[in-house]
Protein backbone atom coordinates (compact mmCIF):
# COMPACT_ATOMS: atom_id res chain seq x y z
CA UNK A 1 0.00 0.00 0.00
CA UNK A 2 2.97 2.57 1.21
CA UNK A 3 4.63 1.49 -2.89
CA UNK A 4 1.34 3.18 -3.84
CA UNK A 5 1.06 6.18 -2.15
CA UNK A 6 2.17 9.71 -4.38
CA UNK A 7 3.43 11.17 -1.25
CA UNK A 8 5.78 8.13 -0.35
CA UNK A 9 9.07 8.75 -1.99
CA UNK A 10 9.97 4.79 -1.59
CA UNK A 11 11.87 5.34 1.98
CA UNK A 12 9.88 7.62 3.94
CA UNK A 13 6.48 9.25 3.46
CA UNK A 14 6.11 13.02 2.91
CA UNK A 15 4.15 15.89 4.20
CA UNK A 16 1.23 18.35 1.95
CA UNK A 17 3.64 20.44 1.93
CA UNK A 18 7.31 21.28 2.52
CA UNK A 19 7.69 21.01 6.02
CA UNK A 20 10.86 21.04 8.52
CA UNK A 21 10.01 19.49 12.01
CA UNK A 22 12.34 21.68 13.87
CA UNK A 23 13.55 24.83 12.53
CA UNK A 24 17.62 25.43 11.19
CA UNK A 25 19.08 25.62 13.74
CA UNK A 26 16.53 24.88 15.99
CA UNK A 27 18.32 22.18 18.14
CA UNK A 28 20.76 24.29 20.12
CA UNK A 29 18.22 26.70 20.62
CA UNK A 30 15.79 24.43 22.34
CA UNK A 31 18.50 22.88 24.22
CA UNK A 32 19.09 26.74 25.89
CA UNK A 33 15.28 26.86 26.08
CA UNK A 34 15.26 23.43 28.51
CA UNK A 35 18.21 24.82 30.36
CA UNK A 36 15.78 28.06 31.11
CA UNK A 37 13.12 27.90 33.87
CA UNK A 38 9.35 27.90 32.99
CA UNK A 39 6.50 28.62 35.04
CA UNK A 40 3.67 26.58 35.26
CA UNK A 41 4.35 24.25 32.42
CA UNK A 42 2.77 21.69 34.50
CA UNK A 43 0.07 21.82 37.51
CA UNK A 44 1.36 22.45 41.18
CA UNK A 45 -0.55 19.39 42.13
CA UNK A 46 -2.30 16.28 40.49
CA UNK A 47 -5.33 17.87 38.76
CA UNK A 48 -8.70 16.05 39.95
CA UNK A 49 -10.23 13.04 40.09
CA UNK A 50 -12.17 13.52 37.37
CA UNK A 51 -14.70 10.71 36.45
CA UNK A 52 -17.28 10.37 33.60
CA UNK A 53 -20.85 9.36 33.75
CA UNK A 54 -21.17 5.99 33.02
CA UNK A 55 -25.33 5.97 33.08
CA UNK A 56 -25.30 9.00 31.29
CA UNK A 57 -22.68 6.96 28.55
CA UNK A 58 -25.10 4.05 28.50
CA UNK A 59 -27.91 6.18 26.94
CA UNK A 60 -26.61 6.21 23.27
CA UNK A 61 -28.66 8.37 20.85
CA UNK A 62 -29.26 7.69 17.31
CA UNK A 63 -30.00 10.98 16.24
CA UNK A 64 -27.37 12.94 18.52
CA UNK A 65 -24.11 13.83 18.25
CA UNK A 66 -22.03 13.43 22.07
CA UNK A 67 -18.49 14.21 23.08
CA UNK A 68 -16.44 13.35 26.11
CA UNK A 69 -13.23 14.37 26.08
CA UNK A 70 -10.70 11.69 27.69
CA UNK A 71 -7.70 13.88 27.94
CA UNK A 72 -5.26 14.77 25.61
CA UNK A 73 -6.42 13.38 21.86
CA UNK A 74 -8.38 11.19 23.38
CA UNK A 75 -12.07 11.75 23.19
CA UNK A 76 -15.26 9.25 22.73
CA UNK A 77 -17.84 10.53 20.05
CA UNK A 78 -21.05 9.60 19.55
CA UNK A 79 -22.55 9.99 16.71
CA UNK A 80 -25.59 9.41 15.10
CA UNK A 81 -26.01 6.06 17.27
CA UNK A 82 -22.57 5.13 16.60
CA UNK A 83 -19.21 5.37 18.93
CA UNK A 84 -16.13 6.05 18.23
CA UNK A 85 -12.81 6.00 20.55
CA UNK A 86 -10.22 8.54 19.46
CA UNK A 87 -6.32 7.88 20.14
CA UNK A 88 -6.89 5.79 23.19
CA UNK A 89 -4.57 6.70 26.19
CA UNK A 90 -4.61 5.53 29.95
CA UNK A 91 -1.10 4.76 30.17
CA UNK A 92 0.42 7.50 32.71
CA UNK A 93 3.35 8.71 30.58
CA UNK A 94 3.55 9.85 26.72
CA UNK A 95 6.26 7.27 26.72
CA UNK A 96 7.35 3.78 26.55
CA UNK A 97 8.96 4.16 29.89
CA UNK A 98 7.08 3.87 33.55
CA UNK A 99 9.07 6.08 35.32
CA UNK A 100 10.62 8.46 32.61
CA UNK A 101 8.59 10.59 30.48
CA UNK A 102 5.82 13.20 30.33
CA UNK A 103 3.15 12.40 33.19
CA UNK A 104 -0.75 13.02 32.83
CA UNK A 105 -1.39 15.67 34.93
CA UNK A 106 -4.56 13.63 35.71
CA UNK A 107 -5.92 10.23 35.26
CA UNK A 108 -8.51 9.25 32.54
CA UNK A 109 -11.97 10.50 33.77
CA UNK A 110 -13.34 6.64 32.27
CA UNK A 111 -11.69 3.63 33.44
CA UNK A 112 -10.88 1.38 30.85
CA UNK A 113 -12.90 -1.35 32.31
CA UNK A 114 -15.90 1.10 32.39
CA UNK A 115 -15.95 1.64 28.31
CA UNK A 116 -19.52 1.30 26.89
CA UNK A 117 -19.58 -0.93 23.77
CA UNK A 118 -17.13 0.55 20.97
CA UNK A 119 -18.09 0.67 17.28
CA UNK A 120 -14.95 1.56 15.73
CA UNK A 121 -11.57 2.62 17.44
CA UNK A 122 -9.77 5.68 15.26
CA UNK A 123 -5.73 6.32 15.39
CA UNK A 124 -3.97 9.12 13.89
CA UNK A 125 -0.36 8.29 14.11
CA UNK A 126 1.80 6.20 15.86
CA UNK A 127 3.77 9.00 18.69
CA UNK A 128 3.24 7.79 22.06
CA UNK A 129 0.84 10.38 23.12
CA UNK A 130 -1.59 9.39 20.50
CA UNK A 131 -0.93 5.02 20.11
CA UNK A 132 -0.59 3.89 23.73
CA UNK A 133 0.26 0.54 23.23
CA UNK A 134 -1.07 -0.47 26.44
CA UNK A 135 -4.33 0.77 25.67
CA UNK A 136 -4.12 -0.87 23.16
CA UNK A 137 -3.48 -4.33 24.43
CA UNK A 138 -6.26 -3.82 27.05
CA UNK A 139 -8.87 -3.33 24.12
CA UNK A 140 -8.01 -5.96 21.70
CA UNK A 141 -10.06 -8.51 23.19
CA UNK A 142 -12.93 -6.65 22.83
CA UNK A 143 -12.23 -7.18 18.93
CA UNK A 144 -13.30 -3.82 17.78
CA UNK A 145 -12.45 -2.56 14.32
CA UNK A 146 -9.51 -0.12 14.36
CA UNK A 147 -8.98 2.71 11.46
CA UNK A 148 -5.76 3.98 10.96
CA UNK A 149 -3.16 5.26 8.69
CA UNK A 150 -0.65 3.44 6.33
CA UNK A 151 2.09 1.50 7.96
CA UNK A 152 0.28 1.90 12.07
CA UNK A 153 -1.57 -1.56 10.99
CA UNK A 154 1.39 -3.43 11.11
CA UNK A 155 2.63 -2.67 14.47
CA UNK A 156 -0.95 -3.02 15.92
CA UNK A 157 -0.57 -6.97 13.85
CA UNK A 158 2.68 -7.10 15.82
CA UNK A 159 1.21 -6.14 19.33
CA UNK A 160 -1.63 -9.37 18.68
CA UNK A 161 -4.09 -7.45 16.50
CA UNK A 162 -6.56 -9.26 13.88
CA UNK A 163 -5.66 -8.09 10.98
CA UNK A 164 -9.05 -8.03 9.74
CA UNK A 165 -9.88 -6.07 12.21
CA UNK A 166 -7.64 -3.25 11.28
CA UNK A 167 -8.12 -0.88 7.90
CA UNK A 168 -5.53 1.19 6.71
CA UNK A 169 -6.15 4.27 4.70
CA UNK A 170 -4.07 6.73 2.84
CA UNK A 171 -4.91 10.28 2.55
CA UNK A 172 -8.23 10.86 0.53
CA UNK A 173 -9.17 7.25 0.81
CA UNK A 174 -12.90 6.61 2.30
CA UNK A 175 -14.65 3.65 4.00
CA UNK A 176 -18.16 3.39 4.32
CA UNK A 177 -19.47 1.90 7.52
CA UNK A 178 -22.31 0.60 8.11
CA UNK A 179 -25.72 2.84 8.80
CA UNK A 180 -24.40 5.18 6.38
CA UNK A 181 -21.46 6.11 8.15
CA UNK A 182 -18.44 6.98 5.91
CA UNK A 183 -14.96 7.97 7.46
CA UNK A 184 -12.40 9.61 5.22
CA UNK A 185 -8.39 9.61 6.13
CA UNK A 186 -7.39 13.23 5.60
CA UNK A 187 -4.03 14.91 5.61
CA UNK A 188 -2.17 16.83 8.20
CA UNK A 189 1.40 18.79 9.08
CA UNK A 190 2.98 16.39 11.15
CA UNK A 191 5.12 13.65 11.13
CA UNK A 192 5.33 9.77 12.67
CA UNK A 193 7.70 7.56 14.33
CA UNK A 194 8.48 5.57 17.67
CA UNK A 195 12.27 6.10 17.67
CA UNK A 196 14.99 8.61 16.57
CA UNK A 197 15.33 5.88 13.54
CA UNK A 198 11.65 5.44 12.17
CA UNK A 199 10.34 8.28 11.58
CA UNK A 200 8.05 9.37 8.49
CA UNK A 201 8.37 5.15 8.31
CA UNK A 202 4.18 5.53 8.72
CA UNK A 203 1.65 7.69 7.42
CA UNK A 204 0.13 10.40 10.14
CA UNK A 205 -3.41 12.57 9.25
CA UNK A 206 -6.51 13.27 10.31
CA UNK A 207 -10.16 12.12 9.77
CA UNK A 208 -13.38 13.19 8.64
CA UNK A 209 -16.04 11.52 10.27
CA UNK A 210 -19.47 11.88 8.85
CA UNK A 211 -22.57 9.89 9.73
CA UNK A 212 -26.24 9.85 8.13
CA UNK A 213 -26.80 13.37 10.56
CA UNK A 214 -23.77 14.93 11.84
CA UNK A 215 -20.28 15.51 10.66
CA UNK A 216 -16.85 15.35 12.88
CA UNK A 217 -13.36 16.12 12.02
CA UNK A 218 -10.72 14.92 14.55
CA UNK A 219 -7.62 16.93 13.56
CA UNK A 220 -4.88 14.66 15.83
CA UNK A 221 -2.07 16.69 15.51
CA UNK A 222 -0.53 19.42 12.52
CA UNK A 223 0.83 22.99 11.97
CA UNK A 224 -1.22 25.14 9.87
CA UNK A 225 -1.30 25.17 5.76
CA UNK A 226 -4.00 26.13 3.56
CA UNK A 227 -5.05 22.66 3.04
CA UNK A 228 -7.30 23.25 6.26
CA UNK A 229 -9.54 24.82 3.23
CA UNK A 230 -9.24 22.17 0.71
CA UNK A 231 -10.36 19.70 3.40
CA UNK A 232 -13.30 21.89 4.45
CA UNK A 233 -14.29 22.39 0.55
CA UNK A 234 -14.71 18.61 0.07
CA UNK A 235 -15.62 17.23 2.99
CA UNK A 236 -17.32 20.11 5.16
CA UNK A 237 -18.99 22.06 6.91
CA UNK A 238 -18.22 20.52 10.24
CA UNK A 239 -20.87 20.07 13.05
CA UNK A 240 -17.29 19.49 15.53
CA UNK A 241 -13.76 20.46 14.99
CA UNK A 242 -11.54 18.75 17.40
CA UNK A 243 -8.33 20.57 16.69
CA UNK A 244 -4.29 20.71 18.18
CA UNK A 245 -4.41 23.65 20.39
CA UNK A 246 -1.60 22.93 22.82
CA UNK A 247 2.53 21.86 22.69
CA UNK A 248 3.48 24.67 20.37
CA UNK A 249 6.70 26.70 20.11
CA UNK A 250 8.19 29.14 17.40
CA UNK A 251 10.97 25.88 16.62
CA UNK A 252 8.29 23.32 15.77
CA UNK A 253 5.13 25.62 14.59
CA UNK A 254 5.13 23.40 11.24
CA UNK A 255 3.53 20.40 13.07
CA UNK A 256 1.81 22.33 16.04
CA UNK A 257 -0.36 25.13 15.14
CA UNK A 258 -1.18 26.08 18.52
CA UNK A 259 -4.56 28.21 19.70
CA UNK A 260 -4.62 31.07 17.02
CA UNK A 261 -3.98 28.53 14.17
CA UNK A 262 -6.93 26.17 15.74
CA UNK A 263 -9.30 28.91 15.17
CA UNK A 264 -8.23 29.71 11.92
CA UNK A 265 -8.25 25.97 10.96
CA UNK A 266 -11.65 25.75 12.39
CA UNK A 267 -12.90 28.79 9.71
CA UNK A 268 -11.11 26.82 6.89
CA UNK A 269 -12.61 23.86 7.52
CA UNK A 270 -16.32 25.46 8.34
CA UNK A 271 -16.38 24.22 11.01
CA UNK A 272 -19.54 25.11 13.49
CA UNK A 273 -18.06 24.12 16.93
CA UNK A 274 -14.33 23.92 18.01
CA UNK A 275 -13.11 21.99 20.81
CA UNK A 276 -9.88 22.20 21.78
CA UNK A 277 -7.75 19.08 22.28
CA UNK A 278 -4.32 18.30 22.93
CA UNK A 279 -3.81 20.40 25.83
CA UNK A 280 -3.99 20.11 29.72
CA UNK A 281 -2.70 16.67 29.28
CA UNK A 282 0.81 16.64 29.69
CA UNK A 283 4.07 18.92 29.49
CA UNK A 284 5.17 18.96 26.10
CA UNK A 285 6.26 21.81 25.62
CA UNK A 286 7.43 25.46 27.62
CA UNK A 287 4.11 27.27 28.03
CA UNK A 288 2.23 27.07 31.33
CA UNK A 289 -0.31 24.51 31.28
CA UNK A 290 -3.70 26.73 30.87
CA UNK A 291 -1.86 29.30 28.28
CA UNK A 292 -3.59 27.26 25.53
CA UNK A 293 -7.03 27.11 26.22
CA UNK A 294 -6.05 31.41 27.46
CA UNK A 295 -5.25 32.13 24.18
CA UNK A 296 -7.81 30.10 22.39
CA UNK A 297 -10.56 31.49 24.33
CA UNK A 298 -9.51 34.90 23.11
CA UNK A 299 -8.77 33.91 19.73
CA UNK A 300 -12.33 32.25 19.23
CA UNK A 301 -14.17 35.88 20.68
CA UNK A 302 -12.03 38.02 18.10
CA UNK A 303 -13.45 35.75 14.86
CA UNK A 304 -16.77 34.77 16.57
CA UNK A 305 -15.91 31.06 16.63
CA UNK A 306 -17.83 29.02 19.20
CA UNK A 307 -15.37 27.00 21.46
CA UNK A 308 -16.67 23.90 23.41
CA UNK A 309 -14.41 23.29 26.51
CA UNK A 310 -15.68 20.15 29.06
CA UNK A 311 -14.29 19.30 31.79
CA UNK A 312 -12.42 15.84 31.42
CA UNK A 313 -14.68 12.96 31.47
CA UNK A 314 -18.08 15.23 30.88
CA UNK A 315 -20.31 14.07 28.39
CA UNK A 316 -21.76 17.13 26.37
CA UNK A 317 -24.40 17.03 23.42
CA UNK A 318 -22.80 19.23 20.37
CA UNK A 319 -25.22 21.76 19.29
CA UNK A 320 -24.81 24.95 17.77
CA UNK A 321 -23.89 26.65 21.38
CA UNK A 322 -20.48 27.80 23.33
CA UNK A 323 -20.00 26.01 26.40
CA UNK A 324 -17.14 27.05 28.49
CA UNK A 325 -16.88 24.49 32.16
CA UNK A 326 -13.64 26.58 33.07
CA UNK A 327 -12.26 23.04 34.96
CA UNK A 328 -8.70 24.85 34.91
CA UNK A 329 -9.50 27.53 36.79
CA UNK A 330 -10.06 25.80 40.14
CA UNK A 331 -6.39 24.17 39.70
CA UNK A 332 -4.41 27.65 38.80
Amino acid sequence: MANQSDHFNGKIFLNPVPTEVMGKGSFSRIMKLYLQKHPNRSPSKQLGPFKADSSVLDKLQPDQLRVTWLGHSSTLLEIDGKRFLTDPLWYQRASPFSGIGPKRFFDNPLPINDLPAIDYIVLSHDHFDHLDKHSILHLLSKRIPIITMLGVGKRLVDWGADQSLVTELDWWQSINLPGGFVITALPSRHFSGRWINDRFSTLWGSFAIKGPLHNVYFGADSGYYDGFKKIGDQHGPFDLTMLDTGAYNKEWESIHMGPENAVRAHLDLKGKVLMPIHWGTFNLAFHPWTEPVERVIKAAEIDGVKLLLPTPGETRIVDTNSYNSGWWKRFM
